[in-house]
């Protein structure tokens, strides 16, 4: 299951009281007896990382550069920190057995991605264009006008590939361990001659999550967003919210222009490749509060029967 970045807050104290609550609705479903397997957005908290990185870079002579990889990184420990800590608690509170632990983990991305030749994933704060010109020039970044706001630095987000740690969680969670894996769609990496090697890229978390379902053998994907169901015409006074999509009416509807490239759209476009790797696969949208009812078909969006 997939949980959004934006529903952790913008502070660590948000963050820990957004985990708490979440952590009620994943100990639900492992009293249900469901095996998860947990990974979560991490656009605020990265962007975070990465302007005081850059911030202390700028105001202190010195200060070593720290690439968007490191960023990453630190994301997923400090995220996967405060889940695995309020999940354990609630699991021990309830006097349910298992043990909760994250893995910082890598996704190998392939350094011919097109994604590359042309970077559009937003990061950091906003300059001025004065100020973009500046650090363009300086530093090598790209940056984009962004909403008529200011402009921002961008870069590739590739498609995942393969998770390095793989092989791990799933040893994990065959010894009962709740895993924390993916975060933030995994640590961008390419294989180098010398090994494995970061790159400046940030992987979409719902193509991750889903090559991570896919890898292990799940049977079912949850991706956890702001809304209960999938809806067409969404916030419009025809606004029509959808209990099942078949893989026709997916991409009917994505062709239309149903969904909001980076916020529902790799959603179903994660949930649909699911669903059509393989027999019997399934994935349904949903909000976190109706997931565990979603588990039943009592909530929720499903795609693939």
């Amino acid at each position: 299951m997939a949980l959004g970045g934006n529903a952790l807050g913008e502070s660590p104290a948000d963050q820990l009281a957004a985990v708490r609550k979440a952590s009620v609705m994943l100990a639900d479903m492992i009293a249900q007896g469901h095996e998860l397997i947990i990974s979560h957005g991490n656009g605020p908290q990265v962007g975070m990382i990465h302007a005081a990185m850059d911030l202390a870079a700028c105001s202190r002579p010195g200060f070593p550069a720290f690439p968007f990889a490191e960023c990453a990184a630190m994301s997923q420990g400090y995220i996967g920190y405060h889940l695995q800590q309020a999940l354990g608690e609630e699991l021990r509170r309830r006097s349910l057995p298992g043990e909760v632990l994250s893995v910082v983990t890598q996704v190998v991305v392939d350094p011919a991605d097109p994604a590359f030749q042309d970077p559009r994933k937003p990061i950091g704060r906003f300059f001025s264009r004065e100020a973009a010109e500046v650090l363009a020039a300086e530093k090598g970044w790209i940056f984009r006008e962004d909403a008529g706001r200011g402009y921002r630095r961008v870069i590739p987000s590739p498609a995942p590939l393969e998770i390095v740690e793989q092989a791990a969680i799933s040893r994990m969670l065959s010894d009962g361990i709740t895993v924390i894996a993916a975060g933030g769609g995994g640590i961008p990496v390419i294989r180098t001659e010398s090994g494995l090697q970061g790159v400046d890229a940030v992987i979409d978390k719902d193509r991750s999550c889903e090559r991570l379902a896919e890898e292990l053998g799940a049977e079912l994907i949850l991706f956890l967003t702001a809304v209960d169901r999938v809806c067409l015409n969404f916030r419009q006074p025809d606004e029509r919210p959808l209990t099942v999509m078949s893989a026709a009416e997916a991409r009917a509807y994505i062709r239309q222009g149903h969904f909001a490239p980076g916020s529902m759209l790799p959603k179903v476009e994660a949930g649909l490749r699911f669903a059509e790797s393989a027999p019997g696969r399934r994935a349904v949208i949903t909000s976190l509060e109706q997931a565990p009812a979603a588990l039943t078909r009592g909530a929720g969006t499903w795609l693939g029967g």
